[in-house]
Parts: C-alpha cells; structure tokens; sequence
C-alpha cells in the first residue's frame, strides 16, 4: 500500500469514495485541498483518504477518514491514521457518528479517548457525534 498526497487529479475518487461511505462527513471534497489531504492506493486504485488540519501549534484535527467499501477490514485506515499521526506532536482531535461503532473501536485502539458528544452533529440522518482525542 502505498500513501501519498492527494491532488486535484485524485477529485473524482475521493467524491467516489466519500459518496460511498454514509458514516463518513459528507463535505465538499474540493474543499479538502486546503488542508493536508492523504491517499491509500494499491496497484494503481484508491482505497481511501484522510484530511487532517493543524488548528494551533501543537493541535491537529481529523476532518475526514473514509475507506472505500471494498477495501475496509484490510487495515487502510489504521495505516492512514498511524502515518498521520506519527508525524506531529500534541493533540489530535476528531468526530465520529455514534453509531459508527467500528471506527470508534479503531480510534481507540490507537489510542483516541472520548472526550465529549455533539448533539445532532451529524445530518443524513442526523445523529450524535463522539468528540475523540489523542495526546501525543
């Protein structure tokens, strides 16, 4: 697997795969180019991205993780999160859907505690977000 910067060549998979993935904040992904924005490829196809925006000097928040359907289970995101994560210092933030119980797992096992919830956070449909953070 390789991880590299996404482009504005890499527009049309990253709406493909957020488009795909309904647990997943559903933004204008043009938008994610102003941020730091991350691809999981494999043998030439897409497997996923990671947005991620410095807030302060020493804190970092996850905008967006989503994997496409077919490549989830296989350790994308955990590589996405891991790369990421073990280039800054601080603490990383991020929001996740409620009922989105196996990416609070993951989160969790790399080490993410809960740190509050968002009322009505999330629409389509509309649900609690899980405040998470990562000191590190």
């Amino acid at each position: 697997m390789i991880l590299r910067p996404a482009t504005s060549a890499d527009l049309f998979e990253i709406t493909r795969i957020q488009g795909a993935s309904p647990e997943a904040s559903q933004w204008d992904p043009a938008g994610y180019f102003a941020y730091e924005c991350v691809l999981a490829e494999e043998d030439g196809m897409t497997l996923g991205f990671l947005v991620i925006r410095q807030t302060a000097a020493d804190e970092y928040e996850i905008l967006n993780l989503a994997v496409d359907p077919s490549a989830r289970r296989r350790g994308v995101a955990r590589q996405l999160l891991s790369f990421e994560l073990a280039q800054r210092h601080g603490t990383c933030f991020l929001e996740v859907r409620e009922s989105n119980s196996g990416a609070i797992q993951l989160y969790e096992v790399l080490g993410f505690q809960r740190a509050g919830r968002r009322e009505d956070y999330y629409r389509d449909p509309a649900e609690s977000g899980i405040v998470m953070k990562l000191n590190s």
